[in-house]
């Protein structure tokens, strides 16, 4: 679906380049987890692959086609949601009128039921709303427009705890294997449940790109005391409560939950097994 091909990016000639002969692909069928340090690239990836930002060399190609064109096939399939952004001051009605027509698999059915698990009223004025409704509001409207390509940056960000668990819900019940999600984020406990497959960036290396049952299968997570041996440990944080500790998994078959935090410690340290490089 989506092909990101030996390019790179600086913001000025005088700039250290972002990306440099960097490549990538996202396939349908996936929420993807794109995570990463503060300033390695994660939201200029983003902008690049809405054509919103143009390499100054390589291409990304949505469908074949190339994205810095902003052709209005392109455009129609991609939706991306900010982590900061403005609304009008309209109603959420309005609002539809003039957006929706844009997106041929706009459901309004969706969008209904996605304001309604998020208990805001479908005659909401968007001008109005707190930041943490404004996230609901628009990423309500970005499930409904049904795009091949759906991109979220820092999506939980502004949310309460409840709002988290209903925007993990809603984006279960509203993704068809037709779709890609890339989910950017810091945030990663609010979202690694949700996501079946992770990309892990600094600059133009990727740390880490597998899905979640190879990592599972390659890694445990586990809670050690203090007491308790470390010599097989990948990568180890200390707690109050003891060891967060990510060992090899000697049994594929049996696998746990996947703490991205450690995992994302464990790449960036450079200490994952062989079969996630």
């Amino acid at each position: 679906m989506l092909q990101i091909e030996n390019i790179s990016f600086s913001y000025g000639k005088r700039r250290a380049e972002v990306f440099h002969d960097f490549s990538l692909s996202f396939e349908p069928g996936h929420i993807y987890g794109l995570l990463g340090k503060n300033g390695t690239g994660k939201s200029t990836l983003l902008y690049l692959i809405c054509g919103l930002l143009r390499p100054t060399s390589g291409s990304v190609t949505f469908d074949g086609k190339d994205v810095k064109l902003r052709l209005p096939e392109v455009l129609q399939d991609i939706f991306l949601v900010p982590e900061e952004f403005e609304l009008p001051n309209v109603t959420m009605e309005t609002y539809v009128k003039l957006n929706a027509p844009f997106y041929p698999r706009f459901d309004a059915a969706i969008l209904q039921r996605c304001l309604e698990a998020f208990e805001l009223p479908a005659t909401l004025n968007l001008g109005s709303l707190s930041m943490g409704q404004k996230k609901k509001a628009f990423m309500s409207f970005a499930l409904a427009t049904r795009t091949r390509l759906l991109i979220m940056d820092e999506p939980t960000n502004g949310l309460d705890i409840p709002s988290k668990s209903i925007f993990r819900k809603i984006v279960a019940q509203h993704i068809s294997d037709e779709q890609a999600v890339i989910i950017s984020t810091h945030q990663v406990r609010d979202v690694e449940m949700l996501l079946d497959h992770v990309v892990m960036i600094e600059g133009s290396l990727v740390l880490l790109n597998r899905s979640m049952s190879e990592i599972s299968a390659a890694v445990r997570c586990e809670q050690r005391s203090m007491s308790e041996s470390l010599e097989d440990a990948l990568y180890v944080q200390p707690s109050l409560a003891g060891n967060a500790v990510l060992v090899p998994n000697t049994n594929p078959d049996d696998e746990t939950p996947v703490n991205l935090e450690l995992l994302f410690c464990c790449a960036e340290s450079g200490s994952l097994p062989e079969s996630l490089k």
